[in-house]
């Protein structure tokens, strides 16, 4: 099973372009998974038309204070790095928004006063696009602050007997972005030849690259005018693996929620030939 992340530095790069392709071209001779991890805005399923076969909530640890039980020795407040937890004289105040749920003040309190709560944070749904197309995502519910308890969700429901699976990240490069594309085997890095898209794509790379992850990059909108990205892919020595033409015609449809995976000339080729070198 090989797992490709596909990335970028900011959003409307091309990104969800890109695993949509590839996912399409891919199911032609493979089984794939897709899974969307933009869980503040997944759009995936626009896409592919589908319906949820299955849908969950997802929940998270919260800590649950029993005043009677609690000594108030601020133990639970000085485990927490996050500052999710103020204690007071008589008080314990929680904000969940900024709870990482490490169930740390659960282990440390003497006195057995905190139990674990359950809090909903988001759905996660599953489709079966076809024979050969498994599909996934997660949305946070209005409110929340943290997308990586449901990008790590999608993660613990990957199928066994897939070939390969693609990973939508969410865009930049931050938390979200590194829960979606650790433990993948290649980053696809999605670009476009401006000098927006370059600082971006040097935010984006300097994170895999710190990861260890090997990654290529996909220059999108391309018109021949793209020397700004292929002169750091040189100095870097990160490969142009992927280079899509800027089409009037494919934004309109895309427009639409239309995706043609037959629409450039070569590209299934060249998607085959990335598949396959990882």
């Amino acid at each position: 099973m090989k797992k490709i992340a596909v990335a970028s530095g900011k959003g409307g790069t091309g990104k969800t372009t890109v695993s949509l392709l590839l996912t399409l071209i891919a199911s032609k001779k493979y089984k794939v998974q897709l899974v969307d991890c933009d869980v503040e805005n997944p759009n995936c399923h626009i896409f592919l038309g589908s319906f949820p076969i299955k849908k969950e909530k997802i929940g998270v640890f919260y800590p649950v204070i029993n005043l009677e039980k609690c000594s108030f020795c601020k133990k639970c407040q000085e485990v927490c790095e996050y500052n999710c937890l103020l204690v007071l004289d008589d008080n314990v105040l929680f904000f969940p928004e900024l709870c990482h749920p490490c169930k740390g003040c659960l282990f440390v309190c003497p006195e057995g006063a905190i139990d674990e709560g359950k809090r909903e944070v988001g759905d996660i749904c599953w489709f079966r696009e076809s024979d050969n197309i498994y599909f996934n995502y997660a949305v946070m519910d209005v409110g929340e602050a943290r997308a990586n308890p449901l990008i790590e969700e999608l993660k613990k429901n990957l199928e066994n007997d897939v070939d390969l699976i693609i990973f939508d990240s969410p865009p930049g490069a931050n938390c979200p972005m590194v829960q979606a594309v650790n433990d993948s085997d290649y980053v696809i890095l999605v670009t476009e030849p401006t000098p927006f898209g370059l600082y971006d794509l040097k935010i984006a790379w300097s994170v895999v690259n710190k990861l260890g992850i090997p990654a290529g990059i996909v220059i999108n909108r391309d018109e021949g005018e793209d020397k700004i990205i292929t002169d750091f892919s040189s100095q870097e020595n990160i490969p142009v693996i992927l280079k899509i033409p800027f089409s009037l015609e494919f934004a309109r449809l895309y427009s639409e929620g239309v995706i043609k995976a037959d629409f450039f000339p070569d590209i299934e080729e060249k998607m085959f030939n990335i598949i396959e070198s990882i």
